[in-house]
Formats: C-alpha cells, structure tokens, sequence
C-alpha cells in the first residue's frame, strides 16, 4: 500500500500528535487529528492566556540533542525563539538552594554540621549499601546518602506523586538521574571536563517561544489544516475498530454525544494507554483489561497569580521542598519571556499542586484555590499576599503517569497487545506510560510516521537506556524488523 492510499487517525493534539500529523502532512497522508479539548491544543504543552496574561501548564525548556526534534521546532517558529538565561532554585529549610547543586553554595547554606552528616550518610551508603532496589527511596539513598535523600528528595517526591517514596517504583528515578551520584555530582562540579559545554550551555540557557510553548503547537496545527487535513476539537474516540489483527476505523464521538465513523489503516494514539485498551473493538482480552485498570495518572493544576509588582525574584521556577505549603513548583513567566505579561509593572506567577482528580485540591472551587495560592507564596516570603489582583486556575488531568510496583507488568501487558494489532501505534507521555520529555514525545512520533511510510522502527526504544537527556548526545533508536499482524 502506497504512502498516499493511507488514511491515518491521529488521537491528541499535544506535541506527540500534532508531531505526527504535521511529519505525515509533508507526504500527502491523509490525516485526521482528535482532540478532546473543544478549544485548546498543545495538551500539557499549552499556554494559557487570561486577560493578556499568559502562563504554561508547567515550564517548557525548547532544548535537545535530538536533531529531528530540533528541526522541526526551528521550521515552525524560527524567528519567535527567544534565547533565555536560565535559573533555578530549591527552597529547602527557608533557604534557596541552586539547582543543579552547586556544591560551595550548598555547603554555605546548609552548615558544617548538616555536610558532615550528609558526607557521613553518603559514606554509609557506599559502605553499606541497601541491597534490594525496588523504590524511590532504595535507589535515591544507595546513590546519595538517606541524608541528602530526605533533604532533597523525600518531600517533593512525595507531593509530585501523592504517596510514599517506599511505594514509588526505582524506575523512574533510574530514568530520570541514572549514572548520578554524589560522589559524580561534585565532581563534575569541581573539575568540569574542558572543552566540553554542552552541558554548561545546556544548564545555563534554553530557547523559548516568545509567547509560550503553545505559540508552537497553535502555528503546527495551523499548518496541518492549511495543507488540507482535519483538526477536529472537542472530539473523543468512541470506539477503535481492528478485524484479523488490522486497524479498519475508529468512532468518534462529539461533546453532545454526536457519534462519526473515520476509516483508517492506522491509528497513531497519545492517548492513556489503558484508555485505548478500554476502546478497543472487538475488546481486548481479560488479562489486557485488568493490565489497564492496574495503571494510575497524578493530575496537575496550576494557580496562576497576578501581582502588582515589577519583579519579584530573577528564578524561571522554584522547587518547593517544604512541608509548610502544599504547592510543589513555581514558575515565574516573565522570566521565561516578557512577552507573557503585557503590563511590565505586574509579575505573572504559576503555582502548581499535584493532585488527584476530584480528590482534595481539584474539587476547590477557584477562588479558593486563588486564595490559596496568595497565602502560600506569602507563607514563602516570595511576596505579599496583598500584592495578588487576579488569579486564574487550570486543571490538568492524567498530568503524569504514576510509576508504582505494577506498572512495568502492566505496560508490558499492554504493549503486548498494542503490537498484535497491525496498524496501531501508541506514542507520548501517557501514551507509552512513560516519563517522555516534550522531545522524547516528539520522537516517538517522528518514528511512527517512518513506519506508517513503511520502515520499521522500535519506538518503544526511546527514552529507555541512555543517560538523562541534559548530559549527552541522543541517538534515534535502532531500526526493527516486525513480522506483520496478519502473518503471524
């Protein structure tokens, strides 16, 4: 079959969708994106605007190693990257810490007791080391020390994830700071390898849309329905249909309950893993359903506050390691562009909690949550609640998938089943269930679109076993011979 004879069904107008139907659109597929929201794209990559002011869900470096990636970012913006110098900080004991550590700053604020601990625990931990590395907490104090472990990792571990680093699988920790040690970490620090900044480039500075990551996933959709392909918002996938191990169409279904059939040959999908298997028709069978019903999603909100003052701190975002407010991170937009604040005397802030969906913080209403959020950055010394005149919230669901003891089995389960259907291909965060930057997502789906063209790639291979993505060069992950569905 012909590259232009496919017809292609794109679930998810984030970076990982809209990466896909903007790479088919260069090869005249056809294409139809889906994209829940009824107004927004970008998923959690979008900015928000609320009376001229705009914030992130979240913060989004525009930074890689991967050279696809970078293209792709550079052919759709260009000129509207902004170059931006780069801060952040821990708070920790009603103290700023630089991050990453900087050992002298670290050891000036912490004191000569607590580095004596710290130097004692991590000498511990090298002597004495836990020997099962199943959770968070095993795999963080084998690498540091108990003692840095709880000063910098305990607490905003646990309001990320809403449970017990013990309960927290060591995976995602291996994923996120594998070959990282205490020991490596100062000395890096102490004797920087010449030659070499990558790195320092990488940590110092980072490009930025002058209005926000949603500038670029706004002007990628604008280009994919320029050149003659569908996205169509506010719509749910109802049903995905295989026959005989092959994609054959998918149903989807509008906000007034409004069902259309789609034909295809493929299905490119960003959406929850477990949620594809939930719409699979036929069903999947009983073991790949009770696989989906073991994975789990943190959801996220952000509390954005209007100040009335020209600055307040010089951070991009601030980690919150303190048990006196429930936020976890700030971000401070103006400092990613001024661009996003349109009074230059007013400072734009994002607060954002980690929750679960209709539990606890999610179920407040917004001015509660307004209220909250001034009282909280008040509580942080970083301002004064009566310098708060507007405030909006946004909640985000399945924000981050959760990566507890089942999940692994559960993925594979899953995975299992996505490569018996021939035409099926599930990409992204949440697609994959996995911790995928903005620019893993994007490469999951640069791969997907080779193979709908007919290579064969493994892009379940992304973002598995290579060293966080700020410390070395990425490579596209190996090319694959895959029996078809149909011939097995």
């Amino acid at each position: 079959m012909s590259a232009q004879s496919k017809q292609v069904v794109v679930v998810g107008a984030g970076p990982a969708g809209l990466t896909a139907a903007y790479e088919l659109s260069k090869h005249d597929v056809t294409t139809t994106v889906l994209e829940r929201d009824p107004t927004t794209v970008g998923g959690i990559s979008r900015t928000v605007e609320h009376k001229g002011f705009r914030f992130d869900i979240g913060g989004h470096r525009f930074f890689t190693k991967i050279p696809e990636v970078n293209r792709i970012w550079h052919e759709i913006l260009d000129t509207e990257f902004l170059t931006r110098p780069r801060l952040s900080r821990i708070y920790y004991d009603r103290k700023f810490f630089h991050y990453p550590l900087k050992p002298l700053d670290a050891l000036l604020k912490v004191g000569p007791i607590q580095t004596a601990h710290v130097l004692g625990s991590y000498l511990w931990a090298k002597a004495f080391p836990s020997r099962e590395e199943v959770n968070f907490e095993q795999w963080v104090s084998n690498r540091f020390g108990r003692k840095l472990y709880s000063m910098f990792f305990k607490t905003y571990t646990e309001k990320v994830w809403g449970m017990p680093c013990t309960e927290l699988g060591a995976d995602w920790a291996a994923q996120r700071i594998q070959n990282l040690s205490l020991g490596s970490a100062v000395k890096n620090a102490l004797f920087p390898k010449r030659g070499d900044r990558s790195i320092t480039t990488l940590i110092d500075q980072f490009e930025y849309p002058r209005l926000g990551p949603g500038q670029m996933w706004e002007k990628c959709r604008d280009i994919v329905e320029a050149r003659g392909h569908r996205v169509e918002m506010g719509q749910s996938v109802h049903a995905i249909h295989h026959r005989d191990g092959r994609i054959t169409g998918l149903t989807m279904v509008g906000t007034e309950g409004e069902l259309e059939h789609l034909p295809a040959t493929d299905v490119i999908s960003s959406m929850p893993i477990s949620e594809m298997a939930r719409r699979m028709d036929p069903a999947p069978p009983a073991h790949v359903l009770q696989a989906a019903d073991k994975l789990r999603y943190r959801d996220f909100l952000t509390v954005s506050l209007v100040l009335d003052a020209e600055e307040l701190f010089p951070d991009n975002w601030i980690y919150v390691h303190s048990p006196d407010v429930q936020l976890g991170r700030i971000q401070n937009f103006k400092n990613w562009s001024p661009y996003m604040v349109p009074d230059a005397s007013k400072t734009c802030l994002g607060l954002e909690y980690f929750v679960f969906e209709g539990q606890g913080l999610w179920a407040r209403p917004d001015d509660a949550l307004i209220e909250l959020g001034a009282r909280e950055i008040e509580t942080l010394r970083l301002a004064s609640a009566r310098d708060v005149r507007d405030g909006a919230v946004v909640r985000m669901q399945k924000a981050y998938p959760v990566y507890d003891g089942e999940f692994q089995k559960a993925v594979a389960t899953l995975r299992a089943y996505v490569d018996s259907i021939d035409g099926l291909q599930q990409i992204g965060r949440n697609g994959q269930h996995r911790y995928n930057n903005q620019d893993h997502s994007m490469l999951t789906a640069i791969l997907a679109v080779r193979n709908v063209l007919g290579e064969r790639h493994d892009i379940w291979d992304v973002n598995v076993s290579e060293e966080y993505h700020e410390t070395m060069e990425r490579q596209v992950p190996r090319r694959v011979e895959r029996t078809p569905a149909a011939a097995r």
